[in-house]
């Protein structure tokens, strides 16, 4: 009896376990399949790049210190206490990126202000070079100046918007569901150099969603003395750096449709 016992658990375990491992096998192999095509030049999104080219590109700056993120949020995490921030702390690579693929790089001219510092060293180190050197060589052009300055900031990551899940249990076997929905907000202003107004001013969201589900089943023997338990599940989060990509490529596209009717740029093909 007891023989009939242990091969009724290995039997049970068995059939869990490779249930599980096919599941999780499944799983892995779409999502390798999956990074294995896509590559983070199409993370942007389609109407950004698809957005009609001016005719004249303006040039833009931006400060690494005039967009960052202002949340103030750290990494959640129900064990213990996590010190690192939930958001990147250079958002303004991100905002510099989408800058660069509006149009297909057709849109803005953006000047380096970001590494200014390393810039002006540089170009310190050459005209010095060329001092010691007596060489008759063309002097360094001036730096590119901008127009437009692009300011704002990553002013709201709000957890815990929506919450919910469903499970039910017959006989031993049950199954759950649970979600949550998170929400990042992205502020965008454009400003003149010339005169120093907010010309334009946006507000992006993105929402970051996040699920889990389990299932488990549980068996008594020998009249309720013993019992085996097995339970199997996973989760599924949004890329949070993915997510603020998108609110910031959101803000910068609206930016251009709102500069297109302004009549701040403009573009020689008609709209049908």
């Amino acid at each position: 009896m007891e023989i009939r016992q242990k091969l009724l658990c290995l039997l049970v375990l068995s059939l869990s376990s490779c249930s599980f491992y096919d599941q999780m096998d499944d799983t892995y192999e779409q999502r390798y399949k999956e990074a294995d095509v896509v590559h983070i030049e199409e993370l942007h999104l389609e109407e950004l790049r698809n957005v009609l080219e001016p005719t004249i590109k303006p040039i833009v700056a931006v400060y690494g210190a005039a967009f960052t993120d202002q949340t103030g949020q750290r990494a959640s995490n129900s064990e213990f206490a996590l010190f690192s921030s939930a958001l990147t702390q250079q958002p303004s690579a991100l905002l510099i990126r989408a800058l660069k693929h509006a149009s297909n790089g057709k849109f803005f001219r953006v000047v380096e202000r970001v590494g200014l510092d390393n810039l002006t060293k540089e170009r310190q180190l050459i005209r010095s070079a060329r001092e010691q050197s007596n060489e008759k060589i063309n002097p360094l052009r001036p730096l590119l100046f901008a127009g437009i300055i692009l300011e704002g900031a990553v002013v709201a990551y709000d957890t815990n918007l929506t919450t919910g899940g469903i499970g039910a249990r017959y006989l031993g076997v049950g199954k759950s569901f649970q979600y949550r929905e998170d929400n990042v907000t992205v502020s965008l202003r454009m400003v003149s150099v010339a005169t120093g107004e907010i010309l334009i001013e946006v507000l992006s969201q993105k929402t970051v969603f996040s699920y889990g589900k389990s299932e488990d089943v549980f068996l008594f023997l020998e009249m309720g003395t013993k019992l085996i338990e097995v339970e199997m599940g996973n989760s599924r989060n949004d890329s949070v750096t993915v997510s603020l990509m998108m609110a910031i490529e959101g803000a910068v596209l609206e930016l251009i449709n709102i500069g297109y009717k302004r009549s701040f740029w403009s573009h020689d093909k008609k709209i049908n």
